[in-house]
């Protein structure tokens, strides 16, 4: 097993109390505990409103946003270790990253409120995030995943959750040859094992990492997920944990 499981996908905040989902309620889910740190990112709630898809931004929710994505700075400790990633929305507010964030959320689904891609900052934004070297945890319908990955941000390094469950499906994605390309990453949570067997098979184990998806995923149960693989020592230590770090030792805040 790796010395270090590091979750690579866990929502954290405290604002945001349905379902709970502040650090003190992620690691009271570590019955084993065997996982030794996890990325943080702000709930979505917390940054937009999801449920209204005419949402307009306001000095109101910025401010919010702001609050939510440098809460997470201060988490962490000697005994769990904690990676803040900075969740962007349509301010584009990368004068907002900070040292200690170490990625980039992007996020949407079909029903929600849209990125305006059009806008000149959303362009000055992706220039920052390659001049800064930060993976960005990519959540989009299927369309503007690949318009981002291949037009908006080519090169850009990206992570792909639940194995693009999200993103417009694991299958759709593989034809496209997006899991091919050397900088993009996937995790496993809430992906199904087979496309995680597949997927290695296919591609390796050397840009996978072990997610969970907290709360809407059980950090212990996603962990099992991936030990029941019969992945050997060498893979474990990536998936686990060792692929996250050097991805996020590449970034430079």
């Amino acid at each position: 097993m790796a010395s270090m499981i590091i979750d690579a996908h866990a929502h954290c905040g405290r604002l945001d109390r349905f379902p709970p989902q502040d650090l003190p309620d992620y690691r009271s889910c570590l019955r084993e505990g065997r996982i030794g740190g996890f990325t943080a990112i702000s709930p979505v709630m917390e940054i937009y409103d999801r449920h209204d898809p005419d949402f307009r931004d306001s000095p109101q929710w910025q401010k919010q946003r702001a609050e939510s994505n440098a809460y997470l700075l201060g988490l962490g400790s000697p005994d769990f270790i904690v990676y803040p990633f900075f969740f962007i929305w349509n301010d584009f507010a990368v004068e907002q990253i900070r040292p200690g964030h170490k990625g980039i959320k992007w996020h949407r689904h079909a029903d929600e409120p849209v990125y305006n891609y059009d806008d000149p900052r959303c362009a000055a934004a992706i220039e920052e995030i390659r001049r800064r070297n930060m993976p960005v945890l990519l959540e989009e319908e299927f369309a503007n995943t690949l318009f981002f990955i291949n037009e908006l941000a080519p090169g850009v390094l990206v992570i792909i959750p639940h194995l693009g469950y999200l993103n417009g499906g694991y299958e759709s994605l593989r034809r496209r040859g997006i899991f091919e390309m050397p900088n993009i990453y996937a995790d496993t949570a809430l992906a199904p094992d087979a496309d995680i067997r597949d997927y290695i098979s296919r591609h390796g184990h050397d840009r996978i990492m072990f997610g969970s998806d907290f709360p809407f995923g059980d950090p212990e149960s996603e962990l099992e997920k991936v030990l029941r693989l019969d992945l050997n020592d060498e893979q474990l230590e990536a998936v686990l944990g060792g692929n996250l770090v050097k991805l996020l030792a590449r970034s430079n805040p």
